[in-house]
């Protein structure tokens, strides 16, 4: 309450706008330009896994379902699920990396920045090792642990069976 009250003084105190108002800049919906490509970086806490200026468009796997951003795309900020960050290069070269969630900024100018905790290229997992973990976090899921176990295992059925899927397309 009392943090309540030193904003709403501050607020009170500060200095008036100028008189040179800019008007807001309107954004639509993304318009592809051939000469346009994406900066993009994909960045884990440790390290950048990947930077490229000469992305074309990257598809991502959102919370609100996959999403796909081109050049000159609406900044917006996106949190991601674990599934597949889908890189197309010019030149029409795929990479392809399995997240496990995080955070994609889309900022002006072009530029993408996807921050995620963990990210592997799809050739570092085994279908047989994705799937004998399935089976074990499944068990775990529907048995009698306590609370905090089973929720931890349904989180992991969940993104392994996004990875299970991801295996064999």
């Amino acid at each position: 309450m009392q943090s309540l009250r030193i904003l709403r003084t501050a607020a009170l105190r500060a200095k008036p706008m100028s008189s040179t108002i800019r008007a807001p800049v309107r954004r639509g919906y993304a318009e592809a330009v051939a000469s346009d490509k994406i900066k993009l970086s994909l960045t884990l806490p440790h390290q950048a896994i990947y930077k490229a200026t000469d992305v074309v468009q990257v598809n991502i796997p959102a919370e609100s379902g996959v999403m796909g951003v081109l050049a000159n795309h609406v900044p917006s900020i996106e949190q991601l699920k674990a599934g597949i960050v889908d890189i197309i290069e010019e030149g029409g070269a795929n990479k392809q990396f399995f997240v496990s969630g995080g955070f994609a900024v889309v900022q002006p100018g072009s530029r993408l920045s996807i921050n995620a905790v963990e990210a592997y290229t799809l050739d570092e997992f085994s279908l047989d090792a994705v799937k004998a973990q399935l089976v074990e976090a499944n068990k775990i899921a529907s048995g009698s642990g306590s609370e905090q176990d089973i929720a931890e295992a349904k989180i992991e059925v969940e993104v392994l069976e996004t990875l299970q899927s991801a295996l064999k397309a």
